[in-house]
């Protein structure tokens, strides 16, 4: 078999067989394959595509190019869930306790955060004392012991899906569906649950731009779990505007400790209930207005706060604190930006908050940044809110003036306000199951 076969194969609009793709990804991992045929078949899958079989067969092939979380030790049903990514995004945070707190067994891997998303390790890290790296062990005895962890994923867990990454960004194929798909799934099959709830994000915030492409990007995903043996259900929800107040990673565990203590913003409230009554139908075999009850029955009853606390002590962090003191890191600077003017605030860009953000401090350009975990905001306003001139629309935090002037400059930028309110779009776009 040679590369210029593939190539030819994929130019023409032709489907790979299964020997072929294994082929490919098997030999680019291992150094075999160069850089130039490897751009050559990525750019003619994202001109040409690829049925879901083709899709499938590269998840899997990238799922076994590495490491593979064997999740036998853990006693009882495995559950995970993944976000594409977007701004304020603490989902994780509050869905996994709540979701161990009901039964399942939460065994999870997560990532940093890059550009103008969070990473759920990020905001745990900004716990003191939490501990985002265990061994295998430690994991399985916790999770067991526990009902749930979430951990920092590891060096050797689906490479060649690092590999085709780096090159889709260098080569401006990242924008495939299929290669989207695969890149995703192949992380969540390496590690191991088998119960699955994706929460793909559509709008300005987001990688999917519009409900059409959120929901193609949802459908072949579930597929492609369904084809590898794996329960699989997916939410598309908005980010046009950002998930709840707070952006920044001690202030999202700040938020996320609100809506545990069944406080705080609705619309989070609301997608962490839904996203979990997902996994408990799937894993507990539930109906769906059985898995909704007990949803907002164990968040109701402050049993999802205790598995919380539990998990951060569990894992070394400062439970003690979280529960006395639950704005636990204080920035150096802080300012109120004030409105500009009178008007109903009809847009925000959210992608542009992100990076106000990460100008503050709370997230990297480069994955090896240091990041300020008291720096980010916290929304006083949010679209369809009328707003008046002097009134505050967010307070900044960072650890100098200099940001603060950079990320108010950068979050201002991202309004939009008009006289009349713009149509308020629903959080919950869609569902694929």
């Amino acid at each position: 078999m040679q590369m210029a076969d593939l190539l030819n194969h994929k130019k023409a609009g032709l489907a790979l067989t299964a020997a072929e793709i294994e082929y490919f990804v098997s030999g680019f991992t291992a150094g075999d394959i160069p850089d130039y045929q490897a751009a050559a078949l990525l750019m003619a899958i994202c001109l040409r595509g690829m049925t879901d079989e083709e899709a499938a067969v590269l998840t899997d092939c990238m799922a076994r190019s590495g490491d593979q979380l064997d999740l036998s030790p853990v006693d009882g049903v495995t559950a995970d869930k993944h976000s594409t990514g977007g701004v304020g995004d603490k989902t994780t945070l509050i869905v996994a306790p709540l979701c161990a707190a009901a039964g399942l067994k939460i065994a999870k891997m997560s990532g940093r955060g890059l550009g103008h998303t969070g990473g759920t390790v990020d905001k745990l890290e900004s716990i003191p004392g939490f501990r985002v790296a265990l061994s295998n062990k430690e994991f399985f005895e916790q999770v067991n012991r526990v009902g749930v962890s979430v951990i920092g994923q590891t060096g050797n867990l689906a490479p060649a899906d690092k590999k085709i990454y780096a090159l889709r960004d260098a080569t401006q194929t990242v924008d495939s569906i299929a290669l989207i798909a695969a890149s995703i799934m192949s992380k969540k099959l390496a590690a191991g649950a088998q119960n699955l709830v994706l929460d793909v994000k559509c709008g300005s915030g987001a990688f999917m731009q519009t409900p059409e492409d959120a929901q193609h990007l949802a459908r072949l995903m579930v597929e492609i779990g369904k084809r590898c043996g794996r329960r699989v259900t997916a939410v598309i929800t908005d980010m046009d505007t950002p998930l709840g107040t707070h952006i920044g990673n001690a202030l999202e565990v700040t938020e996320a400790l609100e809506i545990l203590q069944n406080r705080g913003d609705e619309s989070l409230r609301t997608l962490c209930l839904v996203l979990s009554a997902q996994l408990l139908q799937s894993g507990l075999r539930l109906t769906a207005e059985e898995a909704r009850q007990k949803a907002e029955q164990t968040l109701k009853s402050g049993a999802a706060y205790a598995k919380f606390l539990e998990m951060v002590e569990a894992q070394g962090g400062d439970a003690e604190l979280l529960a006395h003191t639950p704005n636990f890191l204080h920035a150096k600077c802080s300012r109120r930006v004030m409105a500009p003017q009178d008007g109903y605030l009809v847009k925000m860009q959210t992608r542009i908050i992100g990076e106000s953000a990460q100008l503050l401090g709370a997230g990297r350009a480069k994955k090896d940044d240091a990041i300020d975990y008291a720096a980010g905001l916290v929304l006083h306003r949010k679209t369809g809110d009328l707003c008046r001139a002097g009134e505050p629309l967010a307070t900044l935090y960072a650890a100098s003036a200099h940001r603060l002037d950079e990320g108010e400059a950068r979050f201002l930028s991202a309004l939009s306000f008009g006289k009349t309110p713009s149509e308020t779009k629903p959080l919950i776009l869609g569902k694929v199951e």
